[in-house]
């Protein structure tokens, strides 16, 4: 065994990975976590055996699990689980869990009914939610009632095949599914090809010009060509509507499989027996354009679903950890450490061009990162000592030292991905109404096939069979079972890559739909962070100085109004000041130039020197923002306006929405000229000011029994309410935890243009699910009847049935372009 592989799968170990397992005496290398955990298992259960008999290394990391580990319900191993199964009780062995899964075996939502309601009934199993377009399932147990091998073992039991999900996995299954139907494809397509060139020549000869020994010579070599495209590249058809069938259950492949079956059986009796009509060419040219369209459909179905992966994979296997640190420095001690296993207080290397491990903070260095795919900003964030990153964004320019604050699934990625997946294996209504009529639709397909069957029969018998199977065939309702999901699932994705994160499914339609659109101030339409907006001089001091003269007196106060003080003479030579005393709750007091300067609340400065303000700034009194004034013992030298300044994009937002026809509301628990200030502003008309959290719900409440659908756009633990009760929410990405798990979608980088193009996107979303909703049921209501007047063939029902389920695809992928309209 080569010490460079691992002893348990044959795969490389990464050079900064040390694992290893003691397996007969000895210490045999590991590649991963999970490869050790399941040799300690093989070993703890006296089966060494199986390394000592075994007589090759496995192909794939999945066969290097031996069935007989497998009956010992490896997946119920702590160790194993950690990678994809949330705690979600109190403790390791109490409350429930839940999984993320990949389904193999899935082609059509029967599929994912069938599951969805097979697991369901499994005693302690307390929730399923599958995602058609993805593949993904989301599975909560209640482990003192069920382990998790036993509901993959349920799984299995119907005929399909579940994996724990990791994007490496999920990427690897996806390029076996590409591999496999290509192959089928191209069988499909070399046996059409041939076929046709024996077929060709029976339907052009004339009348004695080709003899029944030669036309029998056709169709023998017609059937021998045509059996690799049916029990090969048509074997998922059958299989699937096998297992329908035994489980009572009508599919999709259903239809498809007896038309091909009928087809072909009709095919050989006429060959066996010399008499009657054969139809190679149709099953062949069928299959093939059915597996073509499947396969493109399954093509541009991954493309689509490709952002989860991608987030799963922005963090590095390996971290670069610094033992030791502040009082050790020596970069030759760094530590190659695995990413999973780094500690909040660990300090860590990130080196230009590498992703950072973890959130965290930088201790030293000044460098940018590029969040693009966490919040949607093409531009790269600067980031010095003292700021926050986060897990997954890319060091652009510099070193940095990053003081790990996060790990695992506390993580910023982690609930991103976390939240994506939620949204992604919830059904919105329009999803399961879809479902419910496709599943009926094939009930009724069956019996109106019987129906066609029995009166072409006495019509033209030598017509009935291409009629019926034709009839199976086009009406097959995959178009109408793909026209939601996918749609939903490509708009998720380019909203996320545009900074909005969809966490609930029904969050795309509903906003798409919303007719009013309610704004909270503070952190949502402003920026949330104080800013002096107005200097008014009272003194022989003008503006510069006066601003100046406040922050030199602020330059030490922790408060947010000191730091807006500062920030507004960032870069500038401040005057001296002495003898600093801070006064809690009432300002600061210092000594300049011989001189008892006070600045602070405007009653704190006037007891200095007793003078009242001038009538000039009286008005700036009722302005509704925070008023801070300036003042030595001779009188006022300024009086400032300080509050938090609108977004520099929520104009064009609010613009946006009104062209669109919708109504927009401020409402906010702020004064009324605050509020009145920032809506003039902004454009907005409508204005409910001073709010409890509870005046805010019934304010929702009311537009709501009006007939309104409402988006609440919200920040802050007293917006949870009014989020909550709005048909749709959105969460500022900066927002408390709590505003966050109540919102339907989360803006992650505050960015209300983000939300703006979100709009649009939903709106096109909804625009794109309609035309494929009705698209499907007008190529069924048009295709129906012609199929059962007999103008159209088996071959051609492959290419209409294919092409619709490709169209409704294709039409759904463009919301992935335009979505910065």
């Amino acid at each position: 065994m080569n010490l460079g592989t691992c002893y348990h799968c044959g795969q490389p170990v990464p050079p900064a990975v040390d694992l290893a397992t003691d397996i007969d005496g000895q210490r045999r290398a590991m590649c991963c976590v999970g490869c050790q955990a399941v040799a300690q298992a093989i070993v703890d259960n006296g089966l060494a055996d199986y390394y000592r008999n075994r007589d090759a290394l496995p192909n794939a990391p999945r066969e290097a699990m031996p069935k007989i580990v497998e009956g010992l319900q490896l997946y119920d191993h702590a160790d194993f689980q950690k990678s994809f199964v949330r705690v979600l009780g109190d403790g390791p062995d109490h409350g429930e869990r839940e999984a993320s899964l990949i389904l193999e075996g899935i082609t059509c939502s029967a599929c994912i009914w069938l599951n969805e309601q097979h697991l369901s009934r499994l005693v302690g199993v307390t929730a399923v939610d599958i995602n058609y377009a993805t593949r993904r399932a989301r599975v909560r147990w209640d482990e003192r009632r069920i382990k998790l091998s036993e509901i993959l073992t349920a799984i299995a039991a119907i005929g399909y095949r579940a994996y724990p999900y990791d994007a490496t996995k999920s990427e690897e299954l996806a390029r076996q599914e590409r591999r496999r139907a290509l192959w089928r494809v191209f069988v499909a397509g070399f046996g059409m090809m041939q076929v046709m060139m024996y077929a060709v020549p029976v339907y052009f000869a004339g009348p004695g010009e080709m003899t029944t020994e030669v036309e029998q010579l056709m169709r023998w070599a017609s059937l021998v060509l045509t059996v690799p495209v049916v029990f090969y590249s048509a074997a998922p058809f059958f299989a699937n509507a096998w297992r329908d069938l035994r489980l009572r259950r009508a599919g999709m492949d259903v239809p498809v499989a007896l038309g091909i079956g009928a087809a072909f059986a009709a095919s050989v009796w006429a060959t066996l027996t010399a008499s009657g009509e054969v139809y190679f060419d149709s099953v062949t040219m069928f299959v093939f354009f059915l597996l073509s369209g499947r396969f493109l459909e399954m093509s541009a179905r991954q493309r689509a679903v490709s952002l989860t992966e991608e987030l799963a994979r922005l963090l590095p296997v390996v971290a670069a950890r610094l033992p030791g640190y502040p009082a050790k420095r020596d970069f030759g001690d760094l530590e190659q450490v695995m990413a999973a296993d780094l500690q909040p207080g660990d300090v860590v290397l990130v080196r230009p061009g590498e992703a950072i491990p973890a959130d965290g903070r930088v201790v030293e260095g000044e460098s940018s990162a590029n969040e693009a795919l966490l919040t949607g900003e093409s531009a790269p964030v600067s980031k010095r000592p003292g700021s926050s990153v986060t897990g997954g964004a890319l060091n652009v320019e510099s070193p940095l030292l990053i003081e790990v604050t996060q790990v695992g699934e506390a993580t910023r990625l982690s609930a991103i991905v976390r939240l994506m997946e939620r949204a992604a294996t919830e059904k919105p209504r329009i999803v399961e109404f879809a479902d419910r009529i496709a599943s009926r639709f094939i009930i009724m397909l069956l019996f109106l096939a019987v129906v066609v069957a029995v009166v072409w029969w006495f019509i033209d018998p030598g017509q009935a069979l291409w009629i019926t199977v034709s009839v199976l065939v086009v009406t097959c309702p995959c178009a109408l079972s793909l026209a939601t999901p996918v749609a939903l699932t490509v708009a998720s994705g380019a909203m996320a890559r545009a900074g909005l994160l969809v966490t609930r499914s029904h969050a795309v339609e509903t906003l798409a739909r919303a007719t009013h659109f309610v704004f909270d101030k503070t952190g949502t339409l402003t920026t949330g962070g104080m800013r002096v907006l107005e200097v008014l001089p009272l003194g022989q001091l003008g503006e510069t100085a006066s601003l100046e003269l406040a922050a030199a007196l602020e330059q030490a106060s922790e408060h947010p109004l000191g730091a807006a003080f500062r920030e507004a003479s960032a870069g500038k030579v401040l005057p001296q000041v002495d003898a600093l005393v801070n006064e809690p709750g009432y300002g600061v007091n210092a000594l300049h130039a011989g001189q008892r300067l006070r600045i602070g609340r405007p009653d704190y400065v006037l007891g200095g020197h007793g003078k009242p303000l001038p009538e000039a700034a009286l008005s700036l009194l009722d302005s509704g923002d925070t008023m801070i004034g300036l003042g030595d013992d001779a009188g006022w030298i300024a009086l400032f306006r300080v509050g938090d300044e609108p977004r520099q994009e929520a104009v064009a937002l609010v613009a946006a929405l009104r062209a669109a026809g919708r109504q927009v509301t401020l409402l906010t628990g702020d004064a009324a000229a605050a509020a009145c200030r920032v809506a003039q502003a902004l454009g907005i008309d409508e204005v409910q000011a001073g709010a409890s959290p509870q005046a805010k719900r019934d304010y929702v409440q009311r537009l709501q029994a009006a007939g309104a659908v409402v988006a609440m756009v919200g920040d802050g633990v007293n917006d949870a309410p009014v989020l909550a009760q709005a048909q749709v929410s959105v969460a500022m990405g900066g927002g408390s935890q709590l505003a966050r798990t109540q919102a339907d979608l989360v803006l992650l980088s505050e960015n209300l243009d983000h939300l703006r193009q979100g709009v649009v996107v939903a709106r096109r979303a909804l625009h794109v699910i309609r035309q494929n909703l009705l698209w499907s049921v007008a190529y069924n209501l048009v295709a129906l009847p012609l199929a059962m007047g007999g103008f159209i063939t088996p071959w051609m029902a492959g290419i209409g049935m294919s092409g619709s389920s490709l169209l409704v695809v294709a039409n759904s992928l463009r919301l992935q372009k335009g979505a910065r309209n």
